[in-house]
């Protein structure tokens, strides 16, 4: 299986009950774009297995980050490079750093032979419109692409869905936010409340209530979703930022649990690298297959590869292909619904919105609900690489 993303969706304000404005929902060419751009003396280090960093079992994320500041100042001190406090570190499974540096002290660090790989930074920008939020419809709506998953049903297991995104409204009323095991990681934010609103609508598809009265349906419905901030209100967020995101998943996470990662961008092999050690811990991820109608081979993490990830393309309720989805078989393993999605958005209210960002968190809440063991029922129509993608259920 396999593999990580891309984003998602625009928007439209929805009057009142799903049934009441069709003529309101976004259309397949309104979805958010995304580009990537590099960031001037930042970069990211990955180091090599054997470099003398050894974690104990016992010690906890918070521990772990700080032994690894401290080897990061010894690493970089072998370099000749002094008082240098790093950006971020990873130290869960394939450890690491970001740093400022200078050509010349990057030519330094590639000397030491425990360094697997430098890489320059690059901010992902989500650029969309800010769809307008409405009130919880009364009685509650279940989506069509819940029910086309075969979602809807009240999640009865004990493991939660991680939500690596710019974030969760945390007193959403259709959600059962897990705030105490988030965190953010984006500059000048104390908590990991959504002030974007994607990852709110993310979390909604995975598991938004049953039977609260009101409000959406998700396909795992009522289970723990965790908000893991790694972009900003603007959805914008460094490499380096979404791959502590994912850093901090893999220490926490414990196997049969699920994360979402409607993100991504150019290929970026240091994000693919640390999503596939994230899965390899038993931690079912699903990766958004992107939106620039281009092969998924040319995006991270939509291309990774590897066991317990599963890359996801979009369709609409018809089975259509969505037209500006990405494609190729390696690596998308599944559809799933992305046009004019309904769901739980900032201020307590819903949105509509569309992309593989959508498409993701259904394939999310498939394998949270199933123990990372999901079906198909039926194909896509319309697949431009000629091969059609089985469209992911329960």
């Amino acid at each position: 299986m396999k593999k990580l993303l891309l984003c998602v969706a625009a928007a439209a304000m929805l009057l009142g009950a799903c049934e009441r404005a069709p003529e309101n929902l976004v259309q397949e060419d309104d979805y958010i774009k995304t580009s990537l751009e590099v960031i001037p003396g930042q970069y990211v280090v990955l180091l090599k297995g054997d470099f003398g960093f050894v974690k104990s079992e016992l010690m906890s994320y918070d521990d772990a980050q700080v032994a690894m500041t401290g080897m990061t100042r010894d690493i970089l001190a072998k370099a000749g490079i002094y008082q240098r406090e790093p950006l971020n570190v990873y130290s869960s499974s394939i450890q690491g750093f970001a740093v400022n540096l200078s050509d010349i002290e990057v030519s330094a660090l590639e000397k030491n032979p425990n360094v697997r790989g430098i890489w320059p930074d690059m901010m992902f920008i989500l650029a969309k419109p800010s769809p307008s939020p409405v009130p919880l419809p009364s009685p509650e709506v279940t989506p069509p692409g819940i029910t086309r998953v075969g979602g809807g049903t009240a999640y009865t297991g004990t493991k939660k869905a991680w939500i690596i995104d710019t974030g969760i409204d945390l007193d959403h009323a259709d959600l059962n936010v897990n705030s105490a095991a988030g965190k953010t990681f984006v500059t000048r934010t104390t908590t990991p409340n959504d002030d974007n609103g994607h990852g709110t609508h993310c979390a909604g598809i995975v598991a938004a209530k049953l039977g609260n009265g009101g409000g959406v349906v998700g396909v795992a419905a009522g289970a723990p979703v965790v908000p893991v901030k790694v972009l900003d209100k603007r959805g914008s967020g460094a490499m380096s930022v979404i791959i502590a995101g994912v850093d901090f998943v893999t220490a926490n996470g414990i196997a049969g649990d699920a994360a979402n990662m409607s993100l991504g961008g150019g290929i970026y092999e240091p994000l693919d690298l640390k999503v596939v050690a994230m899965a390899a811990k038993g931690i079912f991820t699903a990766l958004a297959a992107g939106n620039e109608s281009d092969n998924a081979n040319n995006h991270s993490p939509a291309r990774a590869n590897g066991v317990n990830l599963y890359t996801i393309s979009a369709c609409d309720v018809t089975d259509k292909w969505a037209s500006f989805s990405n494609f190729g078989n390696p690596p998308i393993d599944y559809c799933a619904p992305g046009v004019n999605i309904l769901s739980t958005y900032n201020s307590g209210g819903l949105a509509t919105m569309s992309g593989t960002s959508m498409a993701a968190p259904h394939a999310c809440g498939v394998l949270l609900a199933t123990g990372g063991n999901p079906s198909f029922l039926g194909y896509v129509t319309g697949d431009p690489d000629g091969n059609p993608d089985p469209i992911i259920h329960k």
